[in-house]
């Protein structure tokens, strides 16, 4: 599948350098666009990042939980990542684990501490609440851009930058909790910097907006801070990343679901 999108996204910008008259459905420039943006992010290796998530409910009161993620990329299919909660107390020492893949479900497993389990997240609860915050499950797992379709809409500037703005529509609909989203990402480094998700009945249903962007190796973008707004019910959930590590030498076996209880 990776294959096959790259032959035809690689195709299609052939064929647009070649003749600027060249004219691009809005499905095939859609595509294209997600290619670029995939294919600048690629050869990272892995990553380590400390996070602060804040929970706010509708009447602005807060919480606060602090973690370290760990991200594997792997050849020819999705991401790896494992979360650890270090606070506070009711939550440390959570884990959550992800395999992320390019076809076909995501694997998700959640450790909890205190019933003392690895419970398996099922691909029909891809839509739930993660610990309690306004992202889901299927928005920690890695956007492979096979679990997509897309249309670009127009260009429109957003966080002073000139964007792109497309959709992209989920290739699970039994299982998303997504109709659609529309994404707003800059021309210049192809950084997202909003995405608006819709529900199953087509309603806006939350937005989530990207501050902050800081460059890592001369080449890979990452966002300090990460917020999502839940129209519908009045939270919002914001996370704060610092620290930011790359290349350092994260393997399989630091992401192995039998060593949840182990995680460190």
């Amino acid at each position: 599948m990776r294959l096959l999108l790259g032959v035809v996204a690689g195709c299609l910008m052939m064929m647009v350098a070649v003749s600027p008259c060249f004219a691009q459905t809005p499905e095939e420039k859609g595509l294209a666009i997600a290619m670029e943006a995939d294919q600048r992010d690629q050869g990272f290796g892995d990553s380590r990042a400390d996070m602060l998530m804040t929970l706010r409910n509708k009447h602005g009161q807060e919480s606060r939980r602090a973690i370290r993620s760990k991200t594997l990329e792997v050849a020819d299919d999705g991401d790896k990542s494992l979360s650890i909660f270090d606070t506070p107390r009711d939550v440390k020492g959570t884990a959550f684990l992800t395999f992320s893949h390019k076809v076909g479900d995501d694997e998700q497993w959640l450790y909890l501490p205190a019933l003392k389990r690895v419970k398996r997240i099922s691909s029909r609860n891809k839509s739930g609440s993660f610990m309690g915050s306004e992202f889901s499950y299927e928005d920690i797992a890695s956007q492979e851009i096979e679990k997509y379709t897309y249309k670009y809409l127009r260009d429109e500037p957003m966080a002073g930058h000139d964007c792109f703005v497309f959709e992209r529509y989920p290739v699970d609909t039994n299982n998303s909790g997504y109709t659609r989203q529309v994404v707003w990402m800059d021309k210049d480094q192809y950084r997202v910097w909003k995405i608006e998700f819709f529900d199953r009945k087509s309603s806006h249903l939350k937005t989530l907006i990207f501050k902050g962007y800081q460059q890592y190796l001369n080449r890979y973008w990452r966002a300090d801070e990460l917020q999502m707004v839940n129209h519908q019910n009045g939270k919002s959930t914001t996370l704060l990343f610092s620290n930011y590590r790359f290349q350092t030498g994260l393997s399989d076996r630091d992401f192995n679901k039998n060593s949840l209880k182990r995680a460190k």
